[in-house]
């Protein structure tokens, strides 16, 4: 069953969406994609959640896509007619790319092909010591399909994400954090407790302000300054008659802690 095969939790406004096939090293099947899909999106439409957590059971965060299964494979192999167009917006890469709710990857273990590019697509990376990360598709006879080639080169720049996707390099989480990958390398018994941690802090701040503050970072990409600028101001106008606003204000000169309530 999918549902098992995907865990979702929801406590103290944090959303916790954990890969549970350990036995298959966390690989995703054709019939989870959707699933995932769908529990990013219940995430971030829900009010009650202000970040969500990426992560798998046992051994590894996520191995890539199991091309085992007979749901993907059967696809590869069938003589139907190849479509000219694509639909892709539904799919993990690009729904993750467009949430507005802050995303951390919690990498437990070790994440390979589609499970690296699903870990450089959160905004946020927590590494075990012991994993690592491998671009393993040149290696395959393929490319990054789910949005490597877009944002490792925006991470640590054309040569080193040449390097790494050419040759297919697997990387240490020594490595990882040296290039900016990762935020942070844990003991790998305190990956969990890190991104709890960082999350729950997250979750503290105006939520309304953490989402277009993400918002606007994801336009900023591909804006001119003079354009990004402007729609900053845009987005400031209704955070200004917000109520978590006034709450912050008050807060503040009162020298205590915010309650925000995300209105």
């Amino acid at each position: 069953m999918t549902d098992n095969q995907m865990l979702y939790t929801v406590e103290d406004h944090v959303a916790t969406i954990t890969f549970n096939r350990p036995e298959q090293q966390n690989t995703i099947s054709g019939s989870m994609l959707k699933r995932f899909s769908d529990l990013l999106l219940q995430a971030d439409a829900d009010a009650d959640v202000r970040a969500i957590i990426i992560t798998g059971s046992g051994k590894f965060f996520c191995a890539g896509l199991d091309l085992r299964g007979s749901d993907i494979t059967d696809n590869l192999s069938s003589e139907r007619s190849t479509p000219t167009t694509l639909d892709l917006k539904n799919t993990p890469p690009t729904v993750l790319h467009n949430l507005d709710t802050p995303t951390i990857a919690a990498l437990n273990g070790s994440a390979a092909g589609y499970g690296m590019d699903l870990a450089l697509g959160c905004d946020i990376r927590i590494m075990a010591d012991t994993a690592k990360l491998a671009a393993a598709f040149t290696a395959r006879g393929v490319v990054p399909e789910s949005g490597g080639t877009w944002i490792l080169p925006r991470l640590i720049g054309w040569s080193r994400a040449s390097e790494i996707i050419f040759t297919g390099k697997t990387l240490s989480a020594a490595e990882s954090e040296d290039m900016g990958l990762v935020s942070h390398v844990v003991n790998n018994n305190e990956v969990g407790e890190r991104a709890s941690m960082l999350a729950k802090e997250i979750a503290g701040r105006a939520p309304l302000a953490v989402q277009a503050s993400k918002r606007m970072m994801r336009m900023g990409m591909n804006e001119t300054f003079n354009d990004h600028v402007h729609h900053v101001f845009l987005q400031l106008l209704p955070l200004f008659q917000s109520k978590d606003f006034a709450e912050g204000m008050a807060s503040f000169m009162e020298k205590r802690e915010a309650e925000f309530k995300g209105r």
